[in-house]
């Protein structure tokens, strides 16, 4: 039970954060917030590694793998946003789950049917949940599709490998290399963009608290790893689009679509049968 409601809380405290970082991108730099938001919570996490001193240099080096497919998820997942195809981009990147889950039981994970079927149908919902009604042109649909499917692949990498870092050294180094990688990759991306990280000072500090959330998500992930398998908290540190669609309706007021109604019901009974089994 502790692994299903640390892996819930980490869902929700991702869907803030990204709710939180979609709304400074509103207004800001994107590739600043990206950025920035990284760096927020980089120097929270070195901070922290030195109060406790040493670090596990296992851990560090599997959490940069993963921290790698988190770096390319996140640089392809807004190259798709940018073709204007929420609708096709957010329910495929939803999926990013089905990576660590299909690792997790590759590696030899069984988990109970009951299980393994409530994390599915969680899933299912999660997807329909992140579903839009909008539309775009054949040539960006095409091109959202491919890049929608690199950011689910490097985002499902990601929660994989700094699941395994966690499960068998110290979280806190998995973070810090999982961060580092990520953060280089980035770099990466907004060099050969030539994108822009000019800020106003003012706009730093909240930025950096949005990172503060997004590392505590990760965080408790990493805990949750620890303490479950991994082909099950996977699927439910992934029902964050709950959060941010339920966050755009209450602080947006923005209309939630029948499909998404649909997909919040699902994915509450998904919940249900693993917390229960």
């Amino acid at each position: 039970m502790a692994a299903v409601l640390l892996a819930l809380a980490s869902s929700v405290t991702w869907g803030v954060a990204d709710f939180s970082g979609g709304m400074l991108a509103r207004r800001l730099p994107l590739a600043a917030v990206t950025i920035f938001e990284e760096i927020g919570g980089l120097v929270l996490l070195v901070a922290f590694c030195v109060a406790r001193g040493g670090l596990d240099w296992h851990s560090v080096w599997v959490g940069a793998i993963g921290g790698i497919g988190g770096g390319i998820g996140v640089a392809t997942f807004y190259a798709a946003l940018a073709r204007g195809t929420m609708s096709i981009v957010s329910p495929l990147v939803a999926c990013s789950a089905v990576v660590p889950v299909g690792l997790a039981l590759g590696t030899g994970e069984r988990p109970s049917a009951l299980v393994l079927g409530g994390s599915a149908v969680a899933l299912i919902g999660a997807v329909l949940a992140s579903a839009e009604e909008r539309s775009a042109g054949e040539t960006g649909r095409r091109q959202a599709i491919w890049l929608a499917a690199v950011a689910a692949l490097g985002i499902g990498i990601f929660v994989f490998f700094l699941g395994r870092a966690s499960q068998n050294g110290s979280v806190l180094s998995a973070l810090l290399g999982a961060r580092v990688a990520s953060i280089a990759v980035l770099l990466v991306w907004v060099v050969a963009t030539r994108a822009t990280l000019r800020v106003s000072p003012g706009a730093v500090p909240v930025i950096f608290l949005v990172g503060v959330a997004d590392l505590s998500a990760n965080a408790l992930f990493a805990l949750a790893s620890q303490r479950g398998l991994l082909s099950v908290v996977s699927v439910l540190g992934s029902l964050f689009p709950v959060v941010t669609v339920l966050l755009a309706h209450l602080v947006l007021d923005e209309r939630i679509s029948r499909a998404q109604l649909l997909g919040i019901a699902v994915a509450l009974v998904g919940v249900t049968v693993v917390a229960a089994a």
